[in-house]
């Protein structure tokens, strides 16, 4: 008996259907607004579950959570993700042993880290 994944992530939005049609839009995630069906099948991998001191630096100090997710191909997403005018963020520091990061932000500001994990 155990715990055996995260069954979701709900969180508050000003207009939940337009959040929900950006995530399906721009990174392929099957969000549902309140109410709706939506279930996303994703690949197997490792997911870092992970509290951090609230002096971190790691993210802005007024959101409680980062959500970071695991990408294939960060060149194509982030090409895709500039065309459509969103920005990315990047830092040389962010290229790592762990695998590449670049930073997004969706429509109602909540930070979205993208991790290419490196094999």
């Amino acid at each position: 008996m155990g715990v055996l994944g995260i069954g979701g992530l709900f969180f508050r939005s000003n207009d939940p259907s337009a959040r929900a049609a950006w995530y399906r839009e721009h990174l392929g995630i099957e969000a549902g607004a309140e109410g709706e069906d939506a279930v996303w099948m994703q690949e197997a991998g490792m997911t870092v579950f992970a509290p951090v001191a609230g002096t971190s630096e790691s993210f802005a100090h007024d959101q409680p959570f980062m959500l970071n997710l695991r990408v294939s191909d960060l060149d194509a997403l982030t090409a895709h993700l500039e065309g459509a005018g969103i920005v990315v963020e990047r830092r040389t520091e962010w290229e790592t042993e762990y695998g590449r990061f670049v930073r997004i932000h969706d429509p109602e500001g909540l930070p979205i880290e993208l991790w290419e994990v490196l094999e």
